[in-house]
């Protein structure tokens, strides 16, 4: 690829995870990975990298933005590492380094909705490419929800922030925790609609994140204390909702 500062201008924020059991290869990827990205992690099975993969995701409260993966790798393989990976974030975007003899594999691949697959012997320019595509969509993307409201009004003079994701009430800052975080952001992802329990502990899980039922009375508890009145309504035996602030 002859314009390589074309690429870095889209790839310099982004993160990536790369998965490959064979050393020399993830040796000489990981060095042009860093110099393109600002996040790189890297592993030699899928079983390592999907604990890293949640855990980059419990620390930062988002996913990564590419995964780079083998298909054949010991413990886990990079099928097994998608179909686990798109249990929790079905829209993560997947990339396949694939053998020419490894045509059922990619058949399963293509099934669970992967379609960015780079040919092993690995061709550089190949896979730079297919990086400045995926950047440039990646970049597109982020600026149509610019355009989209990344700031909630909770009530009177207090703001909710899905960019910094926090809570600014009166030009002052409110500290959540993260399950407080987690739980706010659920209610407001579809408003009106009405989260059980059950809802909100199989949510909390799909982020690998356990709540007991019994804790979440407490949850909303301490989280109406800091936020306006009025802003979460219990439904009496069925769960809880947002309730959109009217000026």
């Amino acid at each position: 690829m002859k314009n390589i500062n074309e690429l870095i201008k889209y790839t310099q924020e982004l993160s990536i995870l790369f998965v490959e059991d064979h050393d020399e290869l993830r040796i000489q990827t990981t060095e042009i990975l860093e110099k393109l990205f600002n996040t790189v992690d890297t592993f030699t099975n899928g079983k390592d990298a999907l604990t890293q993969y949640n855990h980059y995701h419990q620390e930062n409260l988002k996913y990564y933005d590419i995964v780079l993966t083998d298909i054949k790798m010991p413990i886990m393989d990079g099928i097994e590492l998608a179909e686990e990976i798109y249990k929790v974030n079905q829209n993560q975007i997947i990339i396949v380094l694939s053998s020419y003899d490894q045509t059922e594999y990619l058949l399963k691949l293509i099934n669970l909705g992967i379609e960015q697959f780079i040919k092993k012997p690995l061709n550089y320019d190949e896979l730079l490419k297919t990086f400045l595509n995926i950047s440039k969509k990646l970049s597109n993307d982020s600026q149509d929800k610019s355009l989209n409201i990344i700031e909630i009004e909770l009530g009177k003079n207090t703001i909710y922030s899905k960019d910094t994701k926090s809570i600014r009430k009166n030009s002052q800052n409110i500290h959540l925790t993260k399950f407080e975080i987690l739980f706010v952001e659920l209610l407001i992802e579809s408003l009106g609609k009405i989260y059980s329990n059950e809802d909100i502990v199989i949510h909390f899980a799909s982020l690998n994140e356990v709540i007991d039922a019994s804790n979440i009375r407490k949850l909303v508890s301490k989280l109406r204390k800091k936020l306006p009145d009025g802003f979460i309504e219990s439904i009496y035996g069925i769960g809880y909702k947002f309730i959109p602030y009217n000026n």
